[in-house]
């Protein structure tokens, strides 16, 4: 690592301890697994795993949109994953917009996962402001609640639970797994976390990502649109779990404790994440499967804007209520 690269890191991690900042947790599934051996190291680790969990719980409204209180154990359920735009440049700032919306919706008879991303610019209406606008700005207008209750209007279905990530969480456990193998599909350049124009040059090809590559990939839209970039976020978060399930990546398990410790905020215990851990471990009969909203380029009051084609949006909305074992059809009003 060069000296410029690594006078950045340590800078970056010196402001991290200053400021809070979120991670997604998936990647604490495959360590619990090191708890059921009964070693020394595999407790160490699920007692410190419980612990941060524990200070990283921050709870919102349940779902209106449930009957009853969820349960992870028993019931279908959905996870919201917001990766939020706030860098350095950016001060952090709680009012950040989000970035990247990726809905994950489990059915445990099926073991399969049904991944949505959703464009940032989709126009939608959110429902705390009374008015229709770009997705991304619904964190900006309340933080994981209005983003919940946003996208809950949009699919009609139940969010049960969030989890809320900064990039600089990512790019600290994508380096701390020593990189994701993914298909770059094209030669690009990217600004790196810095803000800084051009400082990530990747070309087209399989190939082994650190964090900031990986962060770079996931941002870019250079080259095509918001729809192939969600196709890409949902790839790099697949070969995140892949890597992370890896005997390998046992001894980086620290490095991405103290990571997750940082930069995450989430409504999910300890005790429920302890429930997805079968996802995570079904191995070849695990199915999950990558879904796409489709829509148009648009424009709103002079601003670009991504229109959501309403027969596929319903399309959509019924495989996840298929998914989830919805009893009925159309849950909510979404005629606004």
């Amino acid at each position: 690592m060069s000296n410029q690269r690594l006078y950045r890191v340590t800078k970056r991690k010196r402001k991290r301890k200053r400021k809070r900042k979120k991670l997604l947790t998936w990647f604490l599934a495959p360590l619990l697994l090191l708890a059921i051996t009964g070693t020394a190291y595999g407790a160490y680790l699920y007692s410190k795993a419980a612990s941060t969990l524990d200070n990283s719980y921050e709870s919102i409204d349940p779902s209106s949109r449930r009957g009853t209180q969820v349960n992870p154990d028993v019931d279908n359920t959905s996870i919201l994953f917001i990766g939020v735009d706030d860098s350095e440049k950016r001060d952090y700032k709680e009012s950040a917009r989000s970035d990247a919306l990726i809905l994950a919706t489990f059915n445990k008879k099926e073991k399969s996962i049904k991944l949505v991303s959703i464009p940032r610019d989709s126009y939608v209406y959110v429902p705390k402001k009374d008015r229709y606008t770009k997705i991304t700005h619904a964190h900006a207008y309340g933080g994981p609640q209005v983003t919940v209750d946003t996208v809950e209007h949009l699919l009609d279905i139940p969010v049960d639970y969030y989890v809320r990530m900064n990039f600089y969480a990512f790019i600290d456990v994508v380096d701390a797994l020593g990189g994701i193998e993914v298909d770059v599909p094209y030669e690009f350049k990217e600004q790196d976390s810095h803000d800084s124009a051009e400082a990530i040059h990747l070309k087209a090809g399989l190939q082994n990502l650190d964090g900031e590559e990986a962060l770079a990939l996931a941002r870019t839209r250079k080259k095509d649109s918001d729809l192939f970039r969600g196709q890409r976020q949902q790839e790099i978060l697949q070969a995140i779990i892949k890597k992370a399930a890896t005997v390998r990546a046992v001894t980086k398990y620290p490095d991405i404790i103290e990571a997750v410790g940082d930069n995450m905020k989430t409504n999910l215990t300890f005790s429920e994440m302890k429930t997805f851990i079968e996802y995570a471990t079904s191995g070849d009969s695990l199915n999950i499967e990558n879904l796409q909203l489709e829509g148009m380029d648009g424009r709103e009051n002079g601003a670009y804007v991504f229109k959501l084609d309403e027969e596929k949006l319903k399309q959509l909305q019924d495989v996840l209520k298929q998914q989830l074992e919805l009893t009925s059809t159309s849950i909510g009003d979404s005629s606004q």
